[in-house]
């Protein structure tokens, strides 16, 4: 019977929270609930309560599921390409492009950023995302470096600089962007990232 039990939890829980992460997209942080979720998902709200407790688990649950899409090999891992000056193109273009900024629905992504700056468990999910972006980075340059294709002195600062930058794009395609298409900025900036890891600026 525990057996069932935990089956169906494991079968549930994502069906809860990509429903609670549509309620997001369409009604905002402030305007989600968990009655809202349910009526979404067609259940009892009971239901939601049942696996999850209360609204802070859903929540951190919920963050979590996000950075494993972040996280998912299909997006950066490119060890199937031999050449690593391709390998590297793939990398930097893959994070500076629309289909990586909206990994995430922004308005979720940020919304929760605003809580983090409220919420100790967020600050840390959030904090914990970032580092395993920016740690990513850093082996990879590690590597790009000993090959000659990038010249950085400090990696860390080098990854630091990337994430940072790419993070950045959204608040330009949000406020300052106007008519002006995502790709055509983070082209840009993607293009200034590779002046500075291409000639010992950091």
């Amino acid at each position: 019977m525990a057996g069932r039990k935990n089956q169906n939890a494991e079968l549930r829980k994502p069906e809860i929270l990509e429903g609670y992460y549509s309620v997001l997209i369409e009604e905002g942080l402030e305007g989600t609930s968990i009655s809202k979720i349910a009526k979404h998902l067609g259940i009892h709200p009971s239901l939601i309560l049942h696996y999850f407790k209360n609204k802070d688990n859903l929540r951190l649950a919920l963050i979590e599921l996000m950075i494993s899409k972040y996280k998912s090999k299909h997006l950066i891992e490119f060890d199937h390409i031999e050449d690593p000056a391709e390998r590297f193109t793939l990398l930097m273009d893959t994070i500076f492009s629309y289909k990586w900024s909206r990994t995430v629905d922004p308005g979720v992504h940020f919304g929760f950023y605003y809580q983090s700056f409220r919420n100790k468990n967020v600050s840390e999910l959030f904090r914990e995302m970032f580092c395993w972006l920016r740690d990513y980075l850093c082996q990879q340059f590690v590597i790009y470096n000993r090959e000659g294709i990038i010249q950085v002195n400090d990696v860390k600062t080098a990854a630091d600089f990337i994430v940072t930058l790419m993070e950045g794009l959204e608040f330009h395609a949000q406020f300052l962007g106007q008519d002006q298409p995502f790709d055509s900025f983070a082209e840009k900036a993607k293009k200034s990232a590779l002046v500075v890891l291409k000639n010992h600026t950091l």
